[in-house]
């Protein structure tokens, strides 16, 4: 963390112009009246995100810690005047976006001849070959050496500087009428620049969430002067016209008449084709922006053809760039398939009131040779999920097993088939550790705060006051991790913007006879969930805490269950009215702690952990987290003999030579068990609620989801198969009143959980897969302790 040296450069990063440009509500005057006294200090603070994994890389890691440079502070991109360009004049600034727009630098890149190219290359014609059963050879060069048009017209995606100066000043246009401000650190659009000067190609990794993503990263890149990179889109584009212009701009979308990106992988001449076109692009020179999906690890595949061409040796090398894109709110946007709704939705834009801000972190670049040449990103730990969890979940063995989940629904095999499972293995490693990166430098915004602790600390509501010291103190926890924040101002002015913006899904109760208002979650499926989306990067940035906190209340669970008495607190109100009183005479074992955390460290989703990461060293991570933040406080344990008194020991034992160095007796003795207890600060207990909130959400989906197998009657496919599923969280969600659990992704990322638990079998059909339970776990029994070993880490 950095402190900057100048408090007040860029102020309009500070500033809020959708709240300040409307009239102030009610309510929203009650909380600045109530908080004016409040010292204004967000924003100060500089957190350094984005650097590489010091691990993984650590010559690219060293490049940029050898670079001092001055803070420059953060830029809006819509905020377009006349300062940017060489003119001055009142009819300038009616124009400065065109001209502005018109004076960016551009690199065309022509498609030319790289049709041909792709078409002779020898993945191509070995596919070719293969699918019209003719040999290989100089003689068969006819109609069976044509790609098919839907394949043709992907590679002869251009980048023209006319069409992408037009597109991306209706951009800055639209994107104005949506969003207040677009913020980009030029620190990191310094160091980009830097990297372009070095020779290799940029490769840009961000993480899906909406369909701006796509749009925002050539748009940032284009204002900044830097080379725009080909957008590969994961999406179906039924509008001839409109795919036309796009490929104008560099974006490549899936063939015509393919509904899904699975469904284009299982084209025999998909993969080798566009192998060979990142191949001709990546010797052109050209920059390319690629997105990883979370909950299904869609968008690996192209890593891994990338990595395939840096080892075949036809370019050197490659710098990846995660980006961050942080939003106050994800807007619910699609592609618009037809003039109508294209023509609609920008009349909707341009006629709206800009609501909401977004602030974009690219990452250092880093080496992708550094990365998978060197076999600093190990995969050799890797351990099927039944291996690890099933015999401690059915037959309750507690010796610790050694090893790492393995994902291999990450990369399926019909991707990228010509891999072997080495390199698959590889490649899905880069997966993770860019899922991971993306994730890590994503700047959490006011509706973040907000959201998280209206749903996992005050869901029965809270008053305005309290809120925004809640907001304080997490924010300075957020600062102190080292996370970037995107948000500044005063501590009111923010609880406003972020209240203003999440005001659908909170009701906010104002009387006239208190100048403290009341806010609380609607309790509705659709506001409950809506509120749990943003909660997910403060989950990240807590996920040691939240896994250890979880840890000890399946401890403290196992406890009460024992019948071991607590006491509470005599004389006093009622023993639920001093919740944050309790004191539990019991000793926690840092074994049986860590252990605990071991075991809910496999059942978590991709992105919290890098994968060079040990499954040990997290598990300890997690119980010293719990340590330093107060939850946790050693105990002391009384000796007869102090620890300082060695003499007896030594009594009697001969010199040793300093051969004999390292066989000492203090290699023989078993080191001492630690033990912990649960401090009593009165935030302590609160404290340990909201951590293990955090992934109640999670455990209690893949609780239910293994409660709703036995609806799987039949083997059916993945996506039928994720229905039910949903289905089933839907209707115990509306039964239990839960419904951060009953999300699209939560069903998803719970069914590729019991796929690696084995509960569900993967059979082959044809060219998809079907999911059946395993016999195992059609004994009601297993079932039951699967669901008793995961409801321990739930709080209620």
């Amino acid at each position: 963390m950095v402190l900057d040296a100048d408090a007040h450069l860029n102020d309009e990063v500070f500033l809020f112009p959708a709240l300040q440009n409307k009239p102030a509500s009610s309510w929203g005057v009650k909380v600045k009246e109530r908080l004016k006294i409040v010292t204004p200090y967000l924003g100060k603070f500089r957190p350094t995100v984005g650097q590489c994994c010091h691990q993984c890389t650590p010559d690219s890691l060293g490049k940029t810690l050898g670079q001092k440079t001055a803070s420059l502070g953060f830029q809006n991109v819509l905020a377009v005047d006349e300062t940017q360009i060489r003119y001055r004049g009142w009819l300038v600034r009616r124009v400065c976006c065109v001209l502005f727009v018109s004076g960016c630098s551009v690199s065309p890149s022509p498609a030319g001849d790289r049709l041909d190219r792709v078409r002779q290359s020898i993945r191509v014609q070995e596919a070719l070959c293969e699918e019209h059963a003719a040999p290989p050879g100089p003689g068969h060069q006819g109609e069976g050496s044509r790609l098919p048009p839907h394949l043709s017209s992907l590679i002869n995606t251009c980048i023209s500087p006319g069409f992408l100066r037009f597109g991306c000043w209706l951009c800055l246009k639209t994107l104005g009428s949506v969003f207040s401000s677009i913020q980009v650190n030029l620190n990191h659009v310094a160091a980009l620049h830097r990297a372009s000067q070095q020779g290799s190609p940029l490769v840009y990794v961000f993480m899906r969430q909406s369909s701006l993503d796509f749009v925002l990263i050539p748009l940032l890149l284009f204002t900044q002067n830097l080379r725009v990179p080909y957008t590969f889109c994961p999406q179906q584009m039924n509008c001839s016209w409109l795919r036309s212009i796009l490929q104008k701009v560099g974006v490549v979308f899936l063939p015509p008449n393919v509904p899904t990106e699975d469904d284009a992988e299982l084209d025999d001449l998909y993969s080798p084709t566009m192998t060979a076109l990142l191949r001709e692009l990546l010797c052109e020179g050209q920059a390319l922006s690629v997105s990883v999906c979370r909950e299904t690890g869609r968008g690996g595949q192209w890593l891994a053809r990338i990595r395939q061409i840096i080892e075949e040796g036809v370019v050197p090398d490659v710098s990846l760039v995660p980006v961050g894109i942080s939003y106050d709110s994800i807007p619910n946007t699609g592609i618009p398939v037809g003039l109508g709704s294209l023509f609609r939705r920008l009349l909707a834009a341009l006629w709206s009131q800009p609501s909401s801000s977004l602030r974009v972190h690219f990452a250092q670049p880093f080496s992708l040779k550094e990365t998978c040449a060197t076999g600093r990103c190990r995969v050799d730990g890797w351990r099927p999920l039944q291996e690890l969890l099933l015999p401690a979940v059915l037959y309750g063995r507690t010796e610790e097993v050694v090893g790492q989940r393995k994902m291999s629904w990450i990369l399926p095999s019909h991707y990228t088939p010509e891999l072997v499972q080495s390199e698959r293995d590889l490649s899905t490693a880069l997966t993770l550790h860019l899922i991971y990166s993306t994730t890590s430098c994503m700047a959490v915004m006011s509706t973040s705060l907000v959201a998280t602790l209206m749903l996992h600390r005050h869901r029965k509501g809270v008053h305005a006051s309290a809120l925004c010291r809640d907001v304080a103190w997490l924010t300075e926890e957020l600062l102190f991790r080292n996370k970037d924040v995107g948000f500044g101002g005063s501590l009111p002015e923010v609880v406003c913007y972020a209240l203003a913006l999440l005001g659908p899904h909170l009701t906010i109760i104002s009387t006239a006879s208190r100048k403290d208002i009341f806010v609380i979650p609607r309790p509705s499926m659709d506001a409950i969930t809506s509120l749990s989306i943003p909660t997910q990067i403060v989950t990240h940035s807590f996920i040691a805490e939240a896994v250890g906190a979880c840890a000890v209340s399946a401890m403290l669970s196992e406890v009460a269950c024992s019948g071991v008495s607590h006491r509470v607190r005599s004389g006093g109100p009622r023993s639920e009215e001093v919740r944050g009183d309790m004191e539990f005479d019991v000793a926690l074992c840092e074994t049986q702690l860590t252990q605990r955390s071991l075991q809910l460290y496999h059942l978590l989703p991709p992105g919290f952990i890098p994968p060079c990461q040990s499954s040990q060293s997290f598990a300890l991570e997690a119980v010293d987290s719990l340590v330093r933040c107060g939850l946790l406080v050693m105990e002391e344990i009384t000796r007869d003999t102090p620890v300082c008194d060695s003499w007896k020991r030594h009594v009697g034992q001969s010199w040793r030579t300093m051969d004999d160095l390292y066989n000492s007796d203090s290699d023989c003795e078993e080191p001492e068990a630690r033990s912990y207890k649960l401090s009593q600060p009165s935030q302590c207990p609160e404290m340990l609620f909201f951590l293990c909130s955090m992934l109640a959400g999670h455990l209690r989906a893949l609780c239910w989801a293994t409660e709703g197998v036995q609806y799987l009657t039949t083997p059916m496919p993945v996506a039928q198969c994720e229905a039910v599923i949903h289905l089933h969280l839907c209707s115990r969600a509306n039964q239990d009143k839960q419904y951060e659990s009953c999300t699209e992704e939560v069903a998803r990322i719970a069914v590729r959980t019991l796929t690696d638990l084995g509960v569900l079998v993967e059979e082959p059909l044809g060219n998809g897969t079907n999911l059946a339970v395993s016999p195992l776990f059609l004994l009601p029994d297993n079932t039951q302790k699967l669901q008793r070993f995961i409801t321990q880490y739930i709080y209620s």
